[in-house]
């Protein structure tokens, strides 16, 4: 997350505050969080600044100006954000930016493809939260998420890529025999052909409490959130795969101690990963079979974990300062589930996997990467059969603008 030194003063009971600090957290900004019902000192400074008025969320940027209740529009317009196309039609239009979106952009507008990507959160996607890389190609020595995901969009600049911001899609369809993107806000764009590269995102656990506590205690980014925790007690890890471990490894550099909630019998991360979660000295409790009932908490804030021993049926409380979920994810590809065929598990069908012989508007056979509808591509965590690992996105993204290429000249 970049450096912005903003901060935001509210209360963990306000919801718009809650969508003020998500909404950031999605474009990796980070900000110093400031609780008035905890500070009189800063409680005193938002009703100053409001002219008496006790505002919040009230938002403070380094030039000493604020917003007092912003929308999510708003707060995008002060960062700076683009959220308005410059022109009517684009060859290509790439949703997600993302390893895989971006790559694909660079590839594109190299040979000279007018390309536009949309984005909702931030740049740089899942890689760009992730505390270190250290199996991308070319760097033996690792690097951070943040580093590369800076790096892959001062490239897709450098190629004068158009990237919208905090534009949120919500649908495909064709308008005059072109191929059109429609986001939430009813706004219309034309293109020659569309990537679907919106990856997917984190799964819940659907328990009570849990929706009532994310942003105020529960959480689903290790690096965007647990510098928040520094010098926490403990802090809960629910997952038992390469993520929760990896970013339970992470967490130990805020918390004294990690508690891992596996619900299986054992973890089913890397054997890499699980060694070092094991190793003694490691700072990492792990307890098996375990599963999560309940969050519980005060003023909107999280108190408690309550978990249940599936073995013996027993039930307990554990009170970190925080839980972090890594369960798995969900494909973000419900705005073209009419556009598109899904697998059973939503995931983007391409190319070959197709049965075209129940698809009889299709007449010829589809390029690589390319879905059920002509001119529609699909690469990255969205796509059905991808790996979700860094260098694979990346070479999907590569190979689906050499596809689409082929596409736009046939067209």
């Amino acid at each position: 997350m970049s450096e912005s030194g903003i901060t935001v003063y509210g209360a963990y009971w306000c919801p718009d505050c809650q969508r003020s600090k998500k909404f950031l957290s999605e474009q990796f900004i980070r900000y110093n969080w400031v609780d008035i019902e905890q500070d009189k000192a800063a409680e005193n400074y938002v009703v100053q600044l409001n002219h008496g008025k006790r505002i919040i969320p009230t938002i403070q940027f380094p030039d000493g100006s604020f917003l007092a209740e912003p929308t999510n529009a708003e707060l995008a317009r002060k960062l700076g954000l683009q959220t308005e196309p410059k022109l009517a039609f684009y060859d290509l239009i790439v949703i997600g930016g993302g390893p895989a979106g971006l790559t694909a952009a660079i590839y594109a507008a190299r040979e000279g493809v007018e390309t536009l990507v949309i984005e909702r959160s931030g740049l740089g996607g899942q890689a760009g939260i992730t505390g270190t890389i250290d199996n991308f190609p070319g760097f033996p020595e690792g690097l951070t998420g943040q580093a590369f995901a800076d790096r892959l969009v001062q490239q897709t600049r450098r190629f004068n890529v158009e990237i919208l911001q905090a534009v949120d899609v919500a649908g495909l369809h064709t308008d005059a025999g072109c191929l059109c993107v429609m986001d939430a806000d009813q706004r219309h764009y034309h293109t020659g052909a569309i990537l679907i590269a919106t990856g997917a995102t984190y799964r819940r656990l659907g328990v009570p409490g849990e929706d009532d506590f994310i942003g105020a205690g529960i959480h689903f980014c290790a690096t965007c959130d647990g510098p928040f925790y520094k010098g926490a007690k403990e802090i809960v890890v629910i997952g038992g795969g390469n993520s929760a471990c990896e970013e339970g490894l992470h967490l130990t550099k805020f918390a004294e101690q990690v508690t891992l909630l596996a619900r299986g019998e054992r973890l089913t991360a890397s054997q890499v990963a699980i060694d070092k979660v094991l190793k003694p000295g490691s700072r990492i409790d792990v307890r098996y079979s375990t599963v999560v009932e309940a969050f519980e908490g005060e003023n909107s804030k999280l108190k408690t974990v309550r978990i249940r021993d599936q073995k013996s049926g027993v039930t307990s409380e554990l009170r970190p300062q925080a839980a972090f979920l890594f369960i798995g994810q969900q494909p973000n590809s419900g705005f073209a589930k009419d556009f598109v065929s899904l697998d059973p598990y939503g995931y983007v069908m391409t190319g070959h996997d197709l049965l075209h012989g129940a698809l009889p508007e299709a007449t010829r056979p589809p390029f690589a990467f390319e879905t059920r509808t002509p001119g529609v591509f699909a690469a990255g965590d969205v796509r059905a059969g991808s790996t979700k690992q860094l260098a694979s996105a990346v070479g999907e993204g590569a190979a689906a603008a050499l596809s689409i290429r082929e596409y736009l000249k046939a067209i």
